[in-house]
């Protein structure tokens, strides 16, 4: 890791939490320890997310998801990858996040219609 103390509590944390799945999975069905796996993806995005996003710009990304869920997800899908690898540099502020969403979203499809 890189050293700060968030991504070692996290990568702390979701170890701990996998040790308890593992054990739950030996008790308990499947279904369970699969949704609080779920629960535990969901919560290190958001703790991600929420790491490396201004409030700004989580708000640009909240009205996305409001507004597009899917592509909403997609985004905070791609935000969590570059941030684990390490792309970020400091925060994304709403600027960045504005050309984020521009370079991130496929060009819209123009057509031309002509009358006769």
């Amino acid at each position: 890791m890189s050293g700060e103390p968030d991504e070692e509590r996290l990568e702390e944390l979701r170890e701990k939490k996998m040790e308890q799945l593992k054990e739950q999975q030996g008790g308990e069905g499947d279904a369970e320890a699969r949704e609080e796996a779920q629960q535990q993806r969901e919560a290190q995005k958001k703790a991600i997310l929420r790491q490396n996003l201004t409030d700004e710009a989580r708000k640009r990304l909240n009205t996305v998801k409001m507004s597009k869920p899917q592509r909403g997800e997609q985004i905070e899908q791609q935000i969590v990858s570059l941030a684990q690898s390490g792309r970020v540099q400091g925060k994304i502020d709403d600027d960045k996040m504005k050309q984020l969403l521009k370079e991130l979203t496929p060009d819209s499809k123009s057509f031309d219609i002509r009358r006769r």
